[in-house]
This record gives structure tokens, C-alpha cells and sequence, in this order.
């Protein structure tokens, strides 16, 4: 037996050093589209792409090391989606927090996720949630990402009196991303690997090849450390430690929170390594590589890294061990002299990429009791207010507030954990405090 094999137990899971591999190459195709949708995100907020890009595949590295090497686990981890687009969109655009501040706030979060899973307080947070706003939250936020790819499309457009209406469908650009969302939708439904991927790169070449996009100057460059964003969370981090701050540190930590636990427990039960009781072994060692890729990553230059149920691809790929992360994480690392060519990636071919994982995210939704209007119309609301104010936090205490109303007036209050009462009234605050 060799060392490989025994300190991954391959064969003990009734694996191969062959199928771990591939199994690893299959999950990093699947995921890759995020090393050039993450800084397109991102850079909304000012900040460079190089720089994310970076930081980006650096932060996915370290975090999927930790899992393979340590929680020994084949999942994969990156910066979320969702969690992206409320930092770009949300919190630098619409509260127009300065990106550094916002890193510190990343910082700030990965820290205390950090802490709850050390202590095992998140055990706790989790049982004052319920199943319907978590589910909720994750269809909103799917929403979200879709209308911005809708955007970025130009399928969708501003309008003086009804706030959006139909893009123009003349346009080449709109055209071009049109096509490459069928393409997409296409290589998706035929389970190719890698599709998201295959989408982006040959709606990019469609979109330079019409002069719609420069083509990269280069194909690879040699990498370089973050000339802005290395090192900002730190220096910006007194200027986040304020009572004004504390609602988005505190949605970031609850989108991270949920947005871990139902991937772990998709993926754990893929895997069949769920206890008969529901719980995860060594749940603890992979919440320490969320909360450590999204402290490292903040310090580089990125948003919260979470698990990423795209690891789904490589399980049923046969990857059962570490070993599975130990290679995605390496082909992240392998990734960093593709940046001129990441870099150069317009809008308009990331677009279909960010609609199709919106409606992946859009299908949990699907799981809510939607024949009980006290569950129902906070849900709703929750998943609608998101997209329509531009801002998840706002959504998230929509969806807090109304639940604890409702259940309040159909008799139910006394059901409501204490800790959601607590978060519901602190959104009131926030509601009338914030202009």
C-alpha cells in the first residue's frame, strides 16, 4: 500500500489514485468558470481583476487544500457565489462602502465563522433558522445573480417609468450573449464537463471575433502578488468596527453559515459519510477551511470562500477521499498564469454563466412549503426583495421580520427560537435607523 493511499484510506472507500484524479480534473472543469466570473464581479466594486484573479485561485487553493489534506473530503471550495454579488453590487455599489473597508468586513466575518465552528456556537444559530428562510435565501440570492447576468446580457434594461424593461434584442452584444446563454443551457442539459466554462470562452471569442471585446494581448504572463488589494482588510479594518457596520458583517456571516452547511450536507450524503443522526464527521475541519479560505482570501483580495456543490461532478465522478480536493486544488494553482486571458473576459460572455447559476440556486426554492401562507409570504418576500432592491441583506430581514409576524399572528410565536425573535427585531432597528 503506498503512502498515498494509506493516508487517504483510497482503498478503505473502495477508490482508485486513477478515479481519485479524474474525479479532481472533473470537479475543477465544473467549477472553473469562477477564476473569470469572480473578478468580473468584483471589479464592479473598483477593485483591479488581476488582482482577484489572483486571489481568487490562491484563496480556492489554500481553502481545498485544507479540506483534502486535513478534513479529508472530496469537495472543493471557492468564492461564493451570491456572496460576490452582494459585496460588488450591494455593499460597494448601492451602501457605496469603499472595496477595502468591504474586505475588512470579509475579514471580519471569516474570523467569527472562524470561532463559531471552533466552538461549536453555529450548532446553535442553526437551530434558530428555519428551513423555509434558508431556502429561501438561497432562491433569492439565485435570483439575484441571474437578473445581474440578465443585465450584463442587455437582455434586460433600465427604464425611466417601469425601473426595467426588455433589452435591445438588435443589439450585437445582447445577440451575442443571447447565443451564448442557448449554448450554455445547451452544454449544461448534455452534462458535459465543464460547460459553464466551455460557455464563457466561446462566448468571449464570438464576442472579440465582432469587435465587441479587445482580445488578450497575451496567453500567459508570469504571477505576481496583488499590487492594491493585498494586505487592505487590514489596514481598513478600523474603519468597519462601527455599530452601522454590523448588519453586513452579520449577513455575510449568515450567508456563508447556510450557504456551507447545505452544501456539506448535499455533498456528505453524496458521499455516504452522513451519520444515521444526521451528523457530519469532522463537519468541524471543514468549516475550519471555509472560515480559512475566506480569511485568506480577504486578505488578498476576494470575497467569502465557501464550498462549492459543483464537488457534486467529482463525486459522482467516483472521487470519495481528499485526494480529489489535493487536485483541484493544485489545477487552481496551475490556473494562475491564465490571467491576461481571464482578464480580457467581457461582461456579456460571463452573463450566461451567472443565469444558469441562478436557476440552479432558484430550484431549492422549489423545496418551501408554499400551501402555508405563514412560511409562504416570507419566503416571498425574501426571495423578491433581493432582486427588486438590489441588496440580499435587505431580503434577509424582509424574510426575518415578516416570519416572526406571521407566525405570531397564526398562534405560532411561542415556536419561533428566541435567537430569530433577537435578528428580527434587530432588523427593525436597522430599518428605521438606515435613510
Amino acid at each position: 500500500m503506498s503512502r498515498l493511499d494509506k493516508y487517504f484510506e483510497i482503498a478503505k472507500h473502495k477508490s482508485t489514485v486513477k478515479t481519485e484524479v479524474m474525479a479532481g480534473i472533473t470537479t475543477f472543469l465544473t467549477m472553473a468558470y469562477i477564476v473569470v466570473v469572480n473578478p468580473a464581479i468584483l471589479s464592479a466594486s473598483g477593485m483591479p481583476k488581476e488582482d482577484v484573479f489572483f486571489a481568487t485561485c490562491v484563496s480556492s487553493a489554500i481553502a481545498t487544500l485544507i479540506m483534502g489534506l486535513w478534513a479529508k473530503f472530496p469537495f472543493a471550495l471557492a468564492p461564493g457565489m451570491g456572496l460576490n454579488a452582494f459585496f460588488a453590487y450591494t455593499v460597494c455599489g448601492m451602501q457605496k462602502v469603499p472595496w477595502p473597508q468591504a474586505l475588512a468586513v470579509v475579514l471580519i466575518s471569516g474570523l467569527l465563522f472562524l470561532l463559531l465552528s471552533l466552538f461549536g456556537i453555529r450548532e446553535r444559530i442553526l437551530a434558530a433558522i428555519p428551513e423555509t428562510l434558508s431556502r429561501a435565501s438561497a432562491g433569492g440570492i439565485g435570483l439575484f445573480i441571474a437578473f445581474i447576468g440578465l443585465q450584463h446580457a442587455g437582455i434586460v434594461a433600465r427604464d425611466d417609468v417601469t425601473m426595467v424593461t426588455l433589452g435591445n434584442l438588435h443589439d450585437t452584444s445582447t445577440l451575442i450573449a443571447t447565443a451564448g446563454l442557448l449554448l450554455t443551457v445547451v452544454l449544461v442539459a448534455a452534462k458535459i464537463p465543464g460547460a459553464l466554462l466551455a460557455g464563457i470562452l466561446v462566448t468571449a471569442v464570438a464576442a472579440m471575433t465582432a469587435g465587441q471585446a479587445p482580445a488578450p494581448e497575451s496567453l500567459l504572463a508570469a504571477p505576481s502578488l496583488p499590487s492594491e488589494t493585498l494586505g487592505a482588510a487590514v489596514t481598513a479594518l478600523p474603519e468597519v468596527l462601527t455599530a452601522s457596520m454590523a448588519v453586513t458583517i452579520f449577513t455575510f456571516l449568515f450567508l456563508d453559515l447556510f450557504d456551507t452547511v447545505g452544501t456539506l450536507l448535499a455533498l456528505g450524503t453524496a458521499v455516504g459519510a452522513i451519520k444515521p443522526d444526521g451528523r457530519l464527521p469532522r463537519a468541524d475541519r471543514a468549516f475550519t477551511a471555509d472560515a480559512g479560505g475566506t480569511i485568506i482570501g480577504s486578505l488578498l483580495g476576494s470575497s467569502t470562500v465557501t464550498s462549492y456543490i459543483e464537488s457534486a461532478s467529482g463525486v459522482s465522478s467516483g472521487g470519495r477521499t481528499g485526494l480529489t480536493a489535493v487536485v483541484v486544488a493544485v489545477l487552481f494553482l496551475l490556473a494562475l498564469p491564465l490571467e491576461p486571458v481571464a482578464s480580457s473576459i467581457p461582461q456579456i460572455a460571463t452573463a450566461p454563466a451567472l443565469i444558469v447559476v441562478g436557476a440552479y440556486m432558484m430550484a431549492i426554492a422549489g423545496k418551501i412549503s408554499w400551501d402555508d401562507p405563514v412560511r409562504a409570504v416570507p419566503a416571498l418576500a425574501t426571495i423578491l426583495i433581493m432582486p427588486a432592491t438590489y441588496n440580499i441583506s435587505n431580503g434577509l430581514g424582509a424574510g426575518f421580520i415578516l416570519y416572526v409576524l406571521a407566525n405570531a399572528a397564526a398562534g405560532r410565536l411561542h415556536k419561533v427560537n428566541w435567537l430569530l425573535c433577537l435578528v428580527a427585531a434587530l432588523f427593525v432597528i436597522f430599518f428605521i435607523l438606515v435613510p
